[in-house]
């Protein structure tokens, strides 16, 4: 997909600083040039004005970074306009990190401080020490998640290492917190090694209530999943996984109540074979679905492929019961539902013609989805995507802050398949019946209610589930 198919959007924003005469009709100039190159304009403040020149700062949003430097160009040929600054506004948000730590309790004096630490401090520690499950009640541990990566998977950007993970951690830091009211610590790991990655975080887990993995590829992030949840007594929780699988199933859920049909009378097509499309695949598995086809960038999943690995041995042995080889497109004939968990442009909305009507697609890659939300909507009544600038938003921030707010309340030992169906139910339950629509079978990411109905959900299914300790 063309950058210029893309909307301007505040992932490529930036300020301009300028100064121009203080005269009628200067602003008018920018304005017009940002304008009429596609740049999308906000906040236009005045810094100040000084012996008849005008300082002003322009908020622009653009399509790309080159867009962007377009943009200044364009302004800065224009005759008595200087260009003092262009800032990169997501760079200067970052600047510094995006989270801290802060204390619950001022140190303002001496009693607080020998309570808070030494001498008194002790006394907690030996507390914990003959009661080891206190240490849920007297520290952080209840309600604090490590959020943990190796690097090797980051958004679309693939791998990038551990240091350039970071700033992804640190946001998904700040969404446990504001979403969830959960405290979450970023941890990073230079190493790639699987039994590396399990014994480092098992060590560590002591002082969390749950881990988050994130941002680790297939299939390698099968294995570490597994392994370490066999190693520690809190809930592990792949989110590329778990999480996606979950906001898509809630998606799925009032999709198919509006267009009157069942989830398991559908024929579904998964265009991506790694971490999402294989937890997608099992969630749907779950709910009785069985006409799934999964495809991979060499085709169709089934019986006579070679060269597979074990989680795609496992995907040919559960899906794709008529046994059908070919492309993506060929996958689709017939198709009620798509749903795209690759890359960018992998199909056409041509290829969706041969779906059955009334279609469903949810192309879901980012920022470019396998088909543009435009494209697809040429044939299909329900489109979803993974960006925020477009309808029906499939984001894993709907399931994640919920999902491990009500394992930490009830402290639970684990995530099952049971609270993982919970939380998807209580996402979709979050739009009454009567207000689901074509743009609207998904709750927004700012809905409040939300975390706190999937949290809920989640404890009362870890009950039932035996796995809440408290």
């Amino acid at each position: 997909m063309k950058p210029e198919s893309l909307n301007p959007s505040a992932s490529h924003s930036f300020l301009l600083r300028l100064s121009y005469p203080n005269k009628i009709g200067m602003l008018a100039d920018v304005i017009r040039v940002l304008s009429d190159n596609g740049g999308d304009l906000g906040a236009m403040d005045i810094v100040s004005v000084q012996s008849g020149q005008m300082i002003r700062e322009i908020t622009v949003n653009a399509r790309s970074e080159e867009h962007a430097k377009q943009l200044e160009e364009k302004v800065a040929k224009l005759p008595q306009v200087t260009v003092l600054a262009a800032s990169d506004r997501v760079f200067l948000l970052h600047q510094g990190g995006k989270i801290h730590v802060e204390n619950k309790i001022p140190l303002t004096n001496r009693d607080t401080l020998s309570m808070a630490y030494t001498p008194g401090v002790a006394r907690v520690c030996e507390a914990i020490a003959a009661r080891p499950e206190l240490v849920y009640e007297l520290t952080i541990k209840s309600s604090s998640v490590a959020v943990v990566s190796d690097g090797s998977a980051v958004l679309g950007l693939g791998d990038i290492g551990p240091a350039a993970a970071m700033p992804v951690m640190e946001g998904k830091a700040m969404l446990f917190r504001e979403f969830g009211q959960v405290h979450a610590y970023p941890i990073c790991l230079a190493t790639r090694e699987p039994e590396e990655i399990v014994d480092t975080v098992a060590r560590i887990a002591v002082g969390f209530g749950g881990i988050n993995l994130e941002d680790i590829s297939a299939p390698r992030c099968f294995e570490i999943e597994e392994k370490l949840q066999e190693r520690v007594d809190i809930p592990v929780f792949h989110d590329d996984q778990h999480g996606t699988a979950i906001v898509v199933l809630a998606a799925l859920i009032n999709s198919a109540r509006l267009l009157g049909r069942e989830l398991p009378a559908q024929r579904y097509v998964i265009l991506g074979a790694g971490a999402a499309g294989v937890a997608v695949a099992k969630m749907l598995l779950k709910v009785g679905c069985r006409k799934i086809v999964v495809c991979d960038r060499s085709g169709t999943l089934h019986s006579g492929r070679s060269n597979l690995t074990p989680i795609k041995h496992w995907l040919v042995a559960q899906t794709n019961p008529d046994g059908i080889a070919g492309t993506v497109r060929d996958a689709l004939k017939g198709a009620d539902v798509f749903i795209g968990v690759s890359s960018g442009g992998r199909i056409s909305s041509e290829d969706l013609r041969g779906m059955s009507e009334p279609r469903t697609v949810f192309a879901l890659a980012n920022p470019t989805p396998e088909v543009m939300p435009e494209e697809a909507a040429q044939y299909a009544q329900i489109v979803a995507t993974g960006r925020s600038d477009y309808p029906n938003q499939i984001n894993n921030v709907l399931a994640f802050p919920g999902v491990f707010q009500g394992a930490l309340s009830v402290r639970a030992s684990r995530i099952t398949e049971g609270m993982k169906l919970a939380a998807a139910e209580a996402i979709a339950s979050c739009i009454p019946p009567s207000a689901v629509a074509p743009e609207y079978i998904i709750p927004s990411v700012f809905n409040r209610d939300v975390t706190k109905h999937v949290a809920q959900a989640v404890a009362q299914a870890a009950e039932k589930d035996g796995v809440a300790r408290a």
